[in-house]
This record gives structure tokens, C-alpha cells and sequence, in this order.
């Protein structure tokens, strides 16, 4: 569906499909991505002034945040990148500078669009991969072809009708397992690894880039015709691609469309505010400020070309149970303008996330016994249970949200994903309440078992 017939309402209707509750989250990130069509319809001399409302999440580990903001993106065909605040260091010292998630981001759009124009090209690229498999099986200087402007016109008959031959089987699939001799580029190169200071790998050099096709060799594979045709296509692919034309709307699509997704934001914030002195604060703060000016608007020089991220949609998120947003230095503060807290998750909340979602864990399971030939079915006192037991387990040793249920289910489900290739010839397997209690009971009568196994 594309982005422009997306009202909020539309938008938290298909985040509902995958999330449970979280409701004013999903209204703020729904709002946050229609004014982003919103500004590309408005006046141009207003278009630039627009700046988007950039959101901090605010919630326990394991409630839907990074769910939230990736869904968000596959919903409006937006480059999404997921970074954590405690990956980068402030400069000066040895980890990645922060302009490397605006690097990231790049590299994913530019893969985006470049997937997007080999699905248009794959058709004719298929037509070109085939005629190169004909010149393998009917060489043009092969022995009783061996055709020049001199030969018989009866000559070149016999090629055509045996390229056609070979055309028709080729189209019925009846050489597919036939080895032939190909050749292909190879992609790998020399190998070079730099050592030195942070950023280095960040700058994208690449001597082969560098250095155009200069060193690019080709290599020699014999695989069968199916397997042929796959990597031919892909080489005829690359070559009825404009490149240039990719990069230049990759960018586009960075600038105006991106999201980038700040998660453990809290950890880069200082106790009570400003620190004093030297120390793992200073440190904190300073990546706080090399932060600001990416969220402000500044433009960051990339392998690809230069990119502005005045409109790019930044999305943090933490749980916050040390210190505050307001913690966070008052100018980054600024430029979150909209907070919204999202709730812990109670046994009402895991029965909803075990039933409801498209993508639901004990859909997965069953998905994936199904490759087996069985068919897995849950009752429904079974799955009340596993949420029951996972809201129990979440306060008596560590609340870690959602991500309890899969560990839970996998436990319920060990004995069966392990005997069932060989032990159980039943084609129906059904759990209920009972196999749930038996498989926990002995993990729950210990709770210091219950801290490692659950």
C-alpha cells in the first residue's frame, strides 16, 4: 500500500496486526510518518523549514519498542537502521563515531533501490542469461559451427535450428540438471585490512571502488544450467542497471524517508544531569554531543556522496529506570519534542501476543512442524497458562517483556522439536495445560533454576 494512501488510522490498524496494545506509541509514530508525505506535499518554500517530530520511547525491555519502529519502516518502504547508543564513543577514542548510522542508512537504500531495479530488469535479464547458456551449448566457433561470412548459407541453418532445439529444452526445464562451463566475475578481491584510528572502515574506502575494474577478474565455474542461469542473470542484471540512477535516489530516499532507531539512549545519559569532573559521565555526555548536530541537521560525507540528515526521522527508545529524559543534555532534549511511555505487559497482554499477531510465536512453531508433515495445535487453556506463567516468571526474577514467551514456548516445546523425526509417528500433536505444567513444573519449583533455564 503506498505511503500517501496511508491515513494514521490506516497506519495503526496494520501495526496492530504484529503489536499488542502500546496504542499512544503507535498514534505518535503514525502521525510522525504521515507528516512526512504531509511535507513532501507542501509548498516548496516551506518544504525545507519542516522538520520532523522525533520521538523517545520510553519502556521496560521486551514491550514493542524496536518492534514498533522496524514495522513502521517495512510499512513505508523506508530505509531502517537499528543502532545502539552504546555502540559508539565519544571522538578521540577508539570505537565507531556516530555518523556511521548515517552511513549505514545510505548503504541500506542503496541495496533498497538496487533490489527494487534488478526485480524490474529480471525478465530481460533472464532473456540475456538464457541466450549466453545457447552460445555455451551451441558455440558459435564449435566443432561442425565453425561459420564465417564464407559459409554455406546451410551452415548457419543448422546452428539456428539447433540453438532452437536447445531453446525449447531450455524453456521446458528438461536440461536443468545438465552441467555446462560458465564463466563469471569474481567478486573477491585482494585483501586488505587497515589498522588505525576510530572511523577508518567508516569512510568506505575501497581500493577495487578506488580503483574501477582495474584488477576485476573472471573465473571459470561448471555448474548445472539451473544454478547457470541464476548467477548469468544476476551478471546481465548489474549491467542494465544505471548505477548512478540508484545512488541518486538511494539518497533521496535517505534523506527524506529514512529512519534511524537509537536504542538504549538512556545509557549515553548522566545521573542527575551534567557531570562534574572527569570520568565515564564525561565520556556519555560527549557522545550525547557528537549526537546532536546528526539529530539537528548537519551533512555527513559518504561513500555514495554527501547526505543531509536535516529530515531524517530519528526514533530512540530505553527503559529509563536509572535516570530521566531529562537527564539527557537539554539541547538533544529539544530535538525529541515527542515522548511517549510505553506499559509493562501483563498475562492478559502475553495471552493477546500469543493469539493475535499474523506473525504470533505459536504460529512460528507450528510453521515450522509443519515441514515435518505434523500439525501442531495449542489449546487455548495451554497458551493461558505459558502467559500466566511468563507474567510470573517476569516479576519474580527479571522483567524482560515479550521475550519471556519464546523462551517459555521453547521449553514447552524441546521434547517435541527433538522427537519428533524420529519417536513420535503421530501427525497431530495437540499441547495442553497438562504438557505445559509438566515441562515447567520442575523449572518453576527452583527458582534459582528458573533465573538461568527461563
Amino acid at each position: 500500500m503506498p505511503l500517501e494512501s496511508l491515513t494514521p488510522s490506516q497506519i495503526v490498524a496494520e501495526l496492530d496486526k504484529y503489536i499488542v496494545g502500546q496504542q499512544e506509541a503507535k498514534r505518535a509514530v503514525a502521525i510522525a510518518l504521515r507528516n512526512r508525505w504531509r511535507r513532501l506535499n507542501a509548498p516548496p518554500e516551506l518544504r525545507e523549514e519542516i522538520v520532523p517530530n522525533n520521538i523517545i520511547m520510553i519502556g521496560p525491555t521486551g514491550v514493542g519498542k524496536t518492534e514498533i519502529a522496524r514495522r513502521l519502516a517495512r510499512l513505508a518502504g523506508a530505509p531502517f537502521v537499528k543502532v545502539e547508543a552504546t555502540r559508539f564513543t565519544e571522538v578521540g577514542y577508539v570505537g565507531r563515531d556516530v555518523e556511521s548510522m548515517v552511513r549505514d542508512l545510505v548503504e541500506v537504500a542503496v541495496n533498497m533501490v538496487k533490489a527494487e531495479r534488478q526485480r524490474e530488469v529480471q525478465a530481460q535479464a533472464l532473456e540475456l542469461a538464457e541466450e549466453r547458456l545457447l552460445d555455451v551449448l551451441v558455440p558459435p566457433a564449435s566443432v561442425g559451427f565453425a561459420l564465417s561470412s564464407e559459409s554455406p548459407p546451410a551452415d548457419w541453418e543448422a546452428r539456428d535450428r539447433a540453438r532452437a532445439r536447445f531453446r525449447e529444452k531450455l524453456k521446458a526445464g528438461e536440461l536443468e540438471d545438465r552441467l555446462v562451463e560458465i564463466e563469471v566475475s569474481s567478486d573477491q578481491g585482494p585483501v586488505m585490512q587497515i589498522f588505525g584510528p576510530m572511523g577508518i572502515e567508516e569512510l568506505g574506502i575501497n581500493l577495487q571502488e578506488m580503483l574501477g575494474n582495474l584488477g576485476r577478474r573472471r573465473k571459470k565455474r561448471r555448474v548445472p544450467i539451473s544454478e547457470a542461469r541464476q548467477l548469468l542473470a544476476q551478471e546481465e542484471a548489474q549491467k542494465l542497471i544505471d548505477m548512478d540512477a540508484v545512488i541518486q535516489e538511494a539518497l533521496e530516499r535517505a534523506q527524506n524517508t529514512g529512519i534511524i532507531f537509537i536504542d538504549e539512549i538512556d545509557k549515553i545519559a548522566s545521573p542527575g544531569g551534567a557531570p562534574r569532573g572527569a570520568g565515564p559521565d564525561v565520556s556519555r555526555e560527549g557522545v550525547q554531543r557528537d549526537l546532536l548536530p546528526i539529530v539537528e541537521g548537519s551533512n555527513v560525507m559518504t561513500k555514495y556522496g554527501m547526505v543531509k540528515t536535516d529530515h531524517i526521522l530519528f526514533i530512540a527508545s530505553g527503559a529509563f529506570h536509572s535516570v530521566k529524559p531529562s537527564d539527557l543534555i537539554p539541547e538533544l532534549q529539544g530535538r525529541f519534542p515527542i515522548r511517549v511511555e510505553l506499559k509493562p505487559l501483563g498475562e492478559e497482554d502475553f495471552y493477546k501476543i500469543l493469539t493475535l499477531p499474523q506473525n504470533a510465536l505459536p504460529k512460528q512453531y507450528a510453521a515450522l512442524l509443519a515441514a515435518e508433515g505434523v500439525e501442531l495445535e495449542f489449546t487455548d487453556e495451554a497458551l493461558w497458562e505459558i502467559a500466566r506463567t511468563a507474567a510470573r516468571v517476569n516479576e519474580q526474577v527479571e522483567n524482560i517483556g515479550a521475550r519471556r514467551l519464546h523462551t517459555i514456548l521453547t521449553t514447552v516445546l524441546e521434547e517435541v522439536l527433538f522427537d519428533v523425526p524420529d519417536r513420535l509417528p503421530q501427525r497431530r500433536l495437540v499441547i495442553d495445560v497438562e504438557h505445559v505444567r509438566r515441562t515447567l513444573g520442575r523449572v518453576l519449583e527452583s527458582r534459582d533454576l528458573s533465573r538461568y533455564i527461563l
